[in-house]
């Protein structure tokens, strides 16, 4: 075994191990697994319920399984979760309020104690994306409580990319497809030659304590060679890209460009993108009571900038088109979020363009306003 506890190359045996470890440490293991025609993330037990020689075909508002002859576990692009499902859950209750014989109403906080999860098959534009988060919603003055207690709890096994799918562009938002720090563990697949493998990294006490329960060997030259080789060729091989300017500038440069009309003549306001963006947080309350009026519940669950009744006001909604609300989301991912959190809200990920039912691309869309930006005819002045 090997004396240097934070890197070493596992087989499949391995892997199989590291998920019967986490939960025998207490942890929900949650990681990828084929089921309804896709790659989702669910609660697994083993080894063999990870997708082996399954990658995935993706364009915009296209995605299909296909077979791979590699036997590759983790030889596929991000699906359609992502892992704030788990994290900002999308419905949490959050108090009960009950009517008692006397009539008076005793209200209790929801206090279920937080799952300890363990993440396996992080990718880095979501260990980026989980980084957005944790700024958004716990590291600021206002910190969501319940999302604190399930991150400090959780434990993440970053996968590095070595096959990037065709709506990929991390590496135009700064992120992948190599890990950044955050993780506890972090593997690279390798499969030649030399056998089915992973090169395996702890990035934390804890990481390197569950790797060292793992049947492993010494990390070799051929192995970590071969890994960073193909994560490098990988970064050269994104599908899609954003085009090289400061996307702050050029979404307050074209507020008033033409392109958005264009696009709110194709967008049908779903919100699609936001639910499957590992980035979006926002939520909104719903009030709940029973046929006797005795008992009531408040529930948080998320809510779209895409939903009409988002901005609703006395007056009406403050986005009431089409046009105003892509526009909104858009420019706020792209641009307004630095003002905010110091950072894009966009990691890369390419999930809006797979899962937009019309397939709107938002690369497609930056390069077009910045093509009309140096045309010379957008305009930046907000709307009256």
């Amino acid at each position: 075994m090997p004396r240097d506890r934070s890197a070493a190359v596992i087989g499949t045996d391995g892997l199989d191990a590291l998920i019967r470890v986490l939960a025998a440490g207490g942890r929900t293991v949650i990681g990828p697994t084929v089921r309804d025609g896709a790659i989702v993330l669910a609660e697994i037990a083993g080894g063999d319920e990870l997708p082996y020689g399954w990658g995935v075909e993706l364009e915009a508002g296209h995605y299909r399984l296909r077979p791979r002859d590699d036997g590759a576990a983790f030889a596929h692009s991000a699906g359609p979760q992502s892992w704030k499902t788990y994290l900002h859950p999308q419905r949490e209750r959050q108090w009960t309020a009950d009517r008692g014989a006397d009539g008076a109403m005793t209200v209790t906080e929801d206090d279920t104690p937080p799952s300890s999860y363990a993440f396996l098959g992080v990718r880095p534009c979501d260990l980026r994306a989980i980084a957005v988060q944790d700024r958004v919603l716990s590291g600021g003055p206002h910190t969501d409580s319940r999302y604190r207690a399930r991150r400090e709890r959780a434990f993440l096994v970053a996968v590095e990319c070595t096959e990037p799918g065709a709506t990929c562009f991390c590496t135009s938002m700064g992120a992948g497809p190599a890990a950044e720090p955050g993780y506890d563990l972090a593997l690279t697949e390798v499969v030649d030659a030399g056998g089915h493998r992973f090169w395996a990294r702890a990035g934390s006490e804890e990481g390197a304590a569950v790797l060292a329960e793992l049947p492993r060997r010494p990390t070799d030259g051929a192995t970590e060679t071969t890994a960073r080789e193909r994560v490098a060729e990988a970064a050269d091989r994104m599908g899609r890209t954003m085009p090289e300017v400061d996307l702050r500038l050029l979404m307050r440069d074209t507020l008033q460009a033409e392109r958005w009309n264009d696009v709110a003549s194709r967008c049908l306001t779903c919100g699609n993108c936001t639910m499957a963006c590992p980035t979006c947080f926002c939520t909104t309350a719903e009030d709940v009571t029973d046929l006797t009026g005795d008992h009531a519940e408040r529930w948080r669950r998320w809510e779209s900038c895409f939903d009409l009744e988002f901005s609703h006001l006395p007056g009406g909604p403050v986005r009431a088109s089409g046009h105003s609300r892509y526009r909104q989301w858009a420019t706020h991912k792209l641009g307004t979020w630095y003002d905010q959190f110091g950072s894009s809200g966009c990691v890369g990920c390419g999930r809006c363009i797979v899962w937009c039912p019309v397939g709107i691309d938002i690369t497609e869309e930056a390069h077009a306003l910045n093509e009309e930006r140096a045309a010379g005819t957008a305009q930046g002045e907000a709307p009256s």
